[in-house]
C-alpha cells in the first residue's frame, strides 16, 4: 500500500458482542455461518427475524486487512452498525450496556492492527447517560472519534436530553460521524431494503435539520462527518434555506442553515460520480472525506476509482483521499498512522 487512502466509514461487529446481544436474548446467532445475524427490532431498528448480512470481515481482523488491501484503502476508521443503536429502543439501561460491550469490543478488535486501524466509539443518543459513554471511549478505550446515530431510544438529536453530550464533543472538537439508524415513514418502506436503499439517507437530513434548526449547531460547533454524502442533505440545503427565510418558525438561527452544513464533512459513499463531483462543488473538497460502508454488500468496494472517476483534479483529489480526514480528526488522528 503506498497511497495513504483513510476510510472514515467502516462497520465491524465483533464476536464478543453478538455473544452479549445472544446471552441477552436480543440476537438469533443460529445461521452466524451462513454470514446472518438476526437482531430483535427495539435495537436493530429492523423487522423482527431480518436477516443482518454478518460477512466474516465484520469480526475477522485479518479478512478485513486483505480486503482493505484490496480496495486500496490504507487506513480505516471502524464504527459498529446502525443495527445495534437502539434507535426506538425503550430501553435505556440496555442501549448503554450494549455500546459499552460493543465499544470494548470495538477498541479490541482495532488494536489487534492499530498503524492501519482505529476505532469510532458509539454514543448512544437519547439518554442524559451519553457524555458518560463518550467519556469512557475517549479517555479509556482510546476511541479516534465517536459515532453516533440519527436518533436514540426515540428521541431526536436536538431533544435537550443531549445538550450535555453536544457541549463536550464541541469543546473537545471530537471526531464525530454520523450514522442513520432509523427511517421516516413507517409501512412505507417495509419492502424492497428501503429502509436502508432510501429511509437511511431520508432520516439523515431529519436529523441534521433538527441539529441546525433547533440551535445545537450555533450553541456547540462540532467536527461531524454525515454517511453516505451526507444523505439528502445536500439536495435539500437550497430548500432549508428557503424555509429559514420565509417561513418564521423555522428562522430559528442568526445564519441560514446552508452556513451550518457546510461547515460540516460529507463522505464520498454516493455511488455516483457525478453526485460526488457536484457534492465537492457545493461543500468543498475540504469538507469530503473517504467512505465506504464496508463490509456490507452495499459498499464501495473500489472507493479510489470512485473519486478518481469524479475529475475532481489532482489537488482536490489528494484532498478526499486523505487531506481532508487529517482536519476532521485533528488532534485524535492516530499516532500510529
Amino acid at each position: 500500500m503506498n497511497q495513504r487512502v483513510v476510510d472514515v466509514h467502516a462497520h465491524a461487529m465483533p464476536l464478543g458482542l453478538l455473544d452479549f446481544l445472544a446471552d441477552e436474548g436480543v440476537a438469533d446467532l443460529s445461521a452466524l455461518d451462513d454470514g446472518i445475524v438476526r437482531i430483535a427490532s427495539p435495537v436493530s431498528g429492523v423487522a423482527d427475524g431480518a436477516p443482518i448480512p454478518l460477512p466474516r470481515a465484520q469480526f475477522d481482523v485479518i479478512q478485513r486487512l486483505t480486503d482493505m488491501d484490496a480496495m486500496g484503502v490504507s487506513h480505516q476508521l471502524v464504527s459498529l452498525p446502525p443495527f445495534v443503536t437502539s434507535a426506538d429502543a425503550d430501553d435505556e439501561d440496555l442501549a448503554l450496556r450494549i455500546a459499552d460491550h460493543g465499544n470494548h469490543a470495538l477498541a479490541e478488535l482495532t488494536a489487534h492492527a492499530p498503524t492501519r486501524l482505529a476505532a469510532l466509539g458509539l454514543v448512544p443518543l437519547g439518554t442524559a447517560r451519553a457524555v458518560d459513554v463518550a467519556r469512557r471511549c475517549l479517555d479509556e478505550l482510546g476511541c479516534a472519534g465517536v459515532a453516533i446515530g440519527s436518533r436514540g431510544l426515540g428521541r431526536e438529536t436536538d431533544d435537550a436530553v443531549h445538550e450535555d453530550l453536544w457541549a463536550l464533543l464541541s469543546e473537545r472538537q471530537v471526531p464525530v460521524f454520523l450514522h442513520p439508524n432509523s427511517v421516516p415513514g413507517g409501512a412505507r418502506l417495509r419492502d424492497y431494503w428501503l429502509p436502508q436503499l432510501a429511509g437511511f439517507p431520508m432520516d439523515t437530513v431529519v436529523a441534521v435539520s433538527r441539529l441546525v434548526l433547533g440551535g445545537v449547531l450555533e450553541r456547540h460547533p462540532m467536527r461531524i462527518a454525515l454517511a453516505h454524502g451526507g444523505g439528502c442533505v445536500p439536495s435539500l440545503t437550497g430548500r432549508l434555506d428557503l424555509g429559514w427565510t420565509r417561513k418564521a418558525v423555522a428562522r430559528t438561527t442568526p445564519h441560514p442553515p446552508s452556513t451550518y452544513l457546510r461547515r460540516l464533512y460529507y463522505d464520498s459513499a454516493t455511488f455516483s460520480p457525478a453526485l460526488l463531483r457536484a457534492l465537492v462543488a457545493d461543500v468543498g473538497a475540504d469538507h469530503v472525506v473517504v467512505g465506504t460502508d464496508y463490509p456490507f454488500d452495499l459498499a464501495d468496494l473500489d472507493p479510489v476509482t470512485g473519486v478518481l472517476a469524479a475529475g475532481l483534479g489532482p489537488q482536490d483529489t489528494a484532498a478526499v483521499l486523505a487531506g481532508t480526514v487529517t482536519d476532521w480528526l485533528g488532534t485524535a488522528y492516530p499516532v500510529a498512522w
